[in-house]
């Protein structure tokens, strides 16, 4: 047998016994995190006694790689030794939450959202405090949540060996709720997305005119241009070049009205601005490589806020574009007289209120018109698999 020969087989030795500790320990940790009682339902079709992980897909039907991706992941499971995965599609009508609902009651450990950013928001808007794990098979325009834990993109089966044998972390979650719509008479066509409806009379749920929802963000959310940017892009162009449609969008609103806000963060005073954008983000990693927060950390308990503004036309943009390449490496413009600028803040909390309205929008998804809005950060509150 050649030397060539001897190496691969102990490199395979050393994988198989690599694999076994790794899925000993999490069987392990499925043992103890099932003995602590943070399942959030028993299952419905009998005690999952398997102290093996039970691991359910919810996946978006109308991404094109999902088609065949169900053989790919039952071959995967079976070639592990592992319980057979729940598979559970999303629908127009649901985009995710009540399937998750249903994995989390049928006893399933982990949770993988399969589809884009907004697969990955219904998914993790129903594990939040459930203790249980979600995964991601990011196959979406933005991936923004991935991108920031650095998985696998466009690589299905690389992301899968992730949720087979990855590393459970607790991070933060960001919450908005709209307080006032430019045109609450409206509100119910331009709210595209399903909310989390608040119990009325919650202190914390009641804004200027009543109850109010609260949307879950992982990543950015944000008021102004962002939001228009992302709310004129188009479908087809997306499907056609990925993130990219999102700067051509924007390249309609370069010469766009800068608006007048007003923002609190936590207890402090309120202050006047003239923006363009406001964006409250969990962590700050965006596609085509920007770091628009770059103190951003997704588990430190409090949400970053960057406030932007540009003026004289396109030199201001030009500037703005640099300082954010440059500070994705580390590098602060500290020239007192700037045409286009971004000031950095942290809070735990975040209201904004700007003139007119403005678009606003959740992770890439938008939800109409708003005057005011409340963020909050609800700190660890969800367990993500990373490698």
């Amino acid at each position: 047998m050649s030397w060539e020969l001897w190496v691969a087989v102990a490199a395979l030795a050393v994988a198989v016994v690599a694999l076994t500790v790794a899925l000993g320990l999490r069987a392990q940790q499925v043992r103890s995190r099932r003995a602590s009682g943070t399942a959030v339902a028993a299952p419905a079709d009998g005690d999952h006694d398997d102290p093996r992980e039970l691991v359910a897909f919810v996946a978006n039907p109308s991404k094109p790689d999902v088609e065949g991706l169900e053989a790919v992941v039952r071959a995967a499971f079976a070639e592990a030794a592992l319980p057979e995965p729940l598979w559970l599609e999303t629908t127009v009508e649901d985009p995710g939450i009540g399937q998750t609902r249903e994995a989390l009651a049928r006893g399933a450990d982990v949770v993988v959202a399969v589809g884009g950013d907004g697969t990955v928001r219904a998914v993790a808007e129903s594990m939040v405090g459930s203790g249980r794990t979600m995964a991601l098979v990011p196959l979406g325009t933005g991936n923004l949540l991935a991108r920031n834990l650095d998985l696998p993109l466009g690589d299905p089966r690389a992301a899968l060996r992730v949720v087979i044998a990855g590393a459970d972390r607790p991070v933060d979650v960001g919450w908005v709720r709209v307080l006032r719509w430019a045109d609450d008479d409206a509100r119910s066509d331009e709210d595209r997305i399903p909310p989390r409806v608040l119990p009325a009379g919650d202190a914390a749920s009641t804004g200027a005119d009543g109850p109010a929802a609260e949307h879950i963000f992982l990543v950015i959310a944000g008021l102004g241009f962002d939001a228009a940017m992302v709310a004129d892009a188009d479908d087809v162009l997306k499907a056609k070049v990925g993130w990219v449609a999102y700067f051509v969008a924007g390249i309609r609103h370069l010469h766009g009205r800068r608006m007048r806000a007003r923002i609190q963060l936590d207890d402090h005073p309120a202050v006047d601005a003239r923006l363009r954008s406001v964006m409250i983000g969990n962590c700050g990693r965006l596609p085509g490589g920007i770091t628009l927060l770059p103190d951003a950390v997704i588990d430190d308990g409090v949400l970053d806020v960057a406030a932007v503004d540009t003026r004289g036309g396109l030199a201001g943009w030009a500037q703005l574009f640099g300082e954010v390449v440059m500070q994705g490496f580390g590098v602060r413009s500290e020239l007192p007289a700037k045409i286009g600028r971004i000031d950095h803040a942290k809070a735990r909390r975040v209201r904004v209120r700007v003139e007119g309205g403005e678009q606003a929008q959740v992770d890439g998804d938008v939800l109409g018109q708003a005057v005011e809005l409340e963020a909050r950060v609800d700190p660890g509150a969800l367990v993500v698999r990373t490698g």
